[in-house]
């Protein structure tokens, strides 16, 4: 018999002083049998730091949510799709090949990928060239230890705060926060 994935409810309010966003989101998550708490919350944290595009980007208009993510290699970790069903950002997380994400960027209007990993500076080294030439695409590394602080706050049924300033997240829940300034490589 198959495992089933676990599911998670969020309630995320965002405050992204960087782009003057400021707004509550209710999330549910599907963690994959095989997906770590860790790997789940970057996703989380990834969807607080593109929430403002929500506004930005589609004014308003659009769908902010998770993807199938690992249940589903062609579909994204998370997503922003306009009135229109047009993916207008697909968000990857961890260390995606090159085959798959020039397909997500021939999809989407931009694609932002957040390498966590330990060994993510590894495969940056292995893969940075055969990316120059996605121009909508956009490669952050969260710090590994932000991202291990990052499981911590994973719980079942989350009540957490996001806050976006001069680019770093700050992000918490009533008794812990975790700092995480990603760092852009492409």
């Amino acid at each position: 018999m198959a495992l089933k994935s676990t599911v998670f409810k969020a309630q995320i309010a965002v405050a992204d002083i960087d782009h003057g966003y400021y707004a509550d989101h209710a999330l549910t998550l599907a963690r994959h049998p095989s997906e770590t708490d860790e790997r789940m919350m970057v996703r989380l944290a990834a969807l607080a730091l593109h929430a403002h595009e929500l506004q930005s980007v589609c004014g308003g208009d659009g769908t902010l949510a998770f993807g199938k993510g690992l249940s589903d290699p062609d579909e994204p970790d998370a997503w922003l799709r306009d009135f229109t069903g047009q993916t207008r950002l697909w968000v990857e997380v961890g260390q995606p090949d090159e085959v798959a994400l020039a397909k997500a960027c021939r999809q989407s209007d931009q694609v932002a990928v957040y390498a966590f990993h330990h060994a993510a500076e590894v495969w940056w080294r292995g893969i940075e060239n055969k990316l120059t030439r996605l121009s909508n695409l956009a490669v952050w590394r969260i710090p590994a230890e932000a991202s291990q602080e990052l499981e911590r706050l994973a719980q079942r049924s989350m009540q957490l705060q996001a806050t976006i300033q001069e680019g770093v997240l700050m992000l918490g829940d009533a008794a812990r926060h975790v700092d995480i300034d990603p760092v852009r490589w492409k």
